[in-house]
């Protein structure tokens, strides 16, 4: 039915010349029923004068108290539609001054995504060109078909357990089928509307395996940091990982220390104090400067990986057989699990940053067909990065361009700077890693957990677990935990009442 102050203005409301939903604009904007209805269909005919003016609702004018709510809607009765953002936000309209933000804003992203891509892929396992590819790739289609205006795609740090599993135990073929399957299942998800569910993940569990992965990626970076030479194949778990490190320590190069320890303290102190200086793509190039100016005795990415390639690779499918299909199976379980978690906890801290909100089951499809692709061009996997997406809006982002135009500029840097990249230490992509591990780590949320005994107990089971056993195993644990906590306190409350 429709409200009655909107009954008598026509389907579409038109302010008067001069108002934009900004002070001092000249360009005039439009307001549909339906947006008139979700301001004030609850609101009293006193609230509606108080909010709009005197005159009638035809005659609407400036005020800033509905500023936002009138040309900015945050999005919230279409998050469950299938409809990527880039199409809402070039309906709403795109003009030159949007554009030029959103460049600035792809750039800044661009270099920070550059060496950290590398890092992550070299961090995995397989060489850097395939992280290159992820975030050309993977990081255009997020973008391009995503229910996030600000979300940027590409390898993510939390992945690089999974992969670097998946990568020695099925080797780079088997990599390259497990994230193509995880594509498709993330695809069945959004399709299924099931991404609305992935939310409902208990905050302690989301901390638990956060803080697990850091822990993890931090010790895997403990090689290359210091050059050690370790006597047989590195393992994968945590705690025969470490008793290897402890007997290579005599091997520690002390130039590969001293790269990967400054390369990490430069980043810190940019961040501190130059905030808005690249400071990770600034301390990779001012390390490999160092390394061939006095020509350190440290492994780069030329000497372990040879030059990289100027482009993208032609698309071929993975090789596909029944029995391989099944051999991958729990690890394209585990990536689609950790991909769905991943981007849409990165796409909820956008829309806490920006008063948004993200279309979640879109969003998921989004993953979905960016994993395949990505995939198919011998990417690794793709999901939503937090870091990279607070960037984005930081540098000032105002559409999905933004991300879209951040793949086109990795590109070029692939064009460009390939030969470049040889140059790079190891050691400083190490350096890069040990930041991103201190930073994914929600250390405070962590400490405030520990608070409460219900929390604590499901923060650290989900944390013990991802370490001592595996991810998936972590977060599978710690939901039954807080499950069975949720079931006690419902039959606790029901026996209450009767009683």
């Amino acid at each position: 039915m429709q409200h009655p102050s909107a009954r008598n203005a026509g389907s579409l409301l038109a302010a008067p010349a001069g108002w934009s939903g900004q002070p001092g604009s000249t360009r005039p904007i439009a307001l549909t029923v339906t947006q008139l209805r979700a301001i004030n269909l609850d609101q009293t005919k006193k609230r509606r004068k108080r909010i709009f003016g005197r005159g009638s609702v035809s005659g609407l004018r400036y005020n800033p108290r509905i500023q936002i709510g009138l040309s900015m809607p945050d999005g919230s009765a279409a998050a469950h539609t299938y409809r990527p953002k880039i199409a809402t936000v070039l309906a709403e309209g795109y003009n030159l001054g949007c554009f030029r933000r959103d460049m600035l804003a792809a750039l800044t992203v661009a270099i920070v995504a550059l060496p950290l891509s590398m890092a992550i892929a070299v961090s995995s396992g397989v060489s850097p060109e395939r992280g290159l590819y992820a975030a050309v790739i993977g990081g255009f289609l997020v973008s391009a078909l995503g229910g996030s205006r600000y979300q940027i795609g590409g390898p993510a740090g939390a992945f690089i357990v999974l992969v670097a599993a998946t990568v020695t135990k099925f080797g780079l073929d088997g990599l390259l089928l497990t994230v193509f399957i995880s594509g498709f299942m993330l695809t069945l998800i959004g399709l299924l509307r099931l991404g609305s569910l992935i939310r409902y993940i208990p905050h302690a569990v989301t901390v638990g395996f956060t803080c697990g992965i850091a822990v993890t990626i931090f010790a895997s970076q403990l090689k290359d940091l210091g050059g050690l030479k370790l006597p047989g194949v590195e393992p994968g778990s945590l705690l025969p990982k470490l008793a290897m490190l402890g007997q290579a320590l005599p091997s520690i190069s002390p130039a590969a220390l001293a790269v990967g320890v400054g390369s990490a303290a430069l980043i810190f102190v940019l961040r501190r104090l130059l905030r808005n200086w690249p400071g990770m793509l600034i301390a990779v190039a001012l390390a490999s400067l160092a390394a061939w100016l006095f020509h350190l005795p440290v492994e780069t990415i030329g000497s372990h990986f040879g030059e990289l390639p100027h482009g993208l690779p032609s698309p071929r499918l993975p090789s596909i057989s029944y029995s391989s299909v099944l051999d991958v199976l729990p690890a394209a379980l585990s990536f689609t699990l950790l991909g769905a978690v991943e981007s849409l906890l990165s796409a909820k801290v956008a829309d806490g940053m920006t008063g948004r909100k993200h279309r979640y089951n879109m969003e998921v499809v989004a993953q979905g067909v960016a994993n395949v692709t990505s995939a198919i061009f011998g990417g690794i996997s793709v999901t939503g990065t937090i870091a990279r997406t607070a960037t984005n809006i930081r540098a000032g982002a105002v559409s999905p361009v933004s991300g879209m135009a951040h793949a086109l500029f990795v590109l070029i840097f692939m064009l460009v700077a390939a030969p470049l990249a040889s140059f790079i230490p190891l050691s400083a992509l190490a350096g890069v890693l040990v930041v991103v591990c201190w930073n994914m780590a929600e250390k405070e949320d962590f400490l405030r957990l520990l608070h409460e005994w219900r929390g604590a107990s499901v923060l650290m089971a989900t944390f013990g677990l991802t370490l001592i056993e595996d991810l998936t195993f972590g977060i599978i644990a710690g939901c039954v935990l807080a499950a069975a906590y949720a079931v006690f306190d419902r039959m606790k409350r029901r026996y209450r009442l009767h009683s």
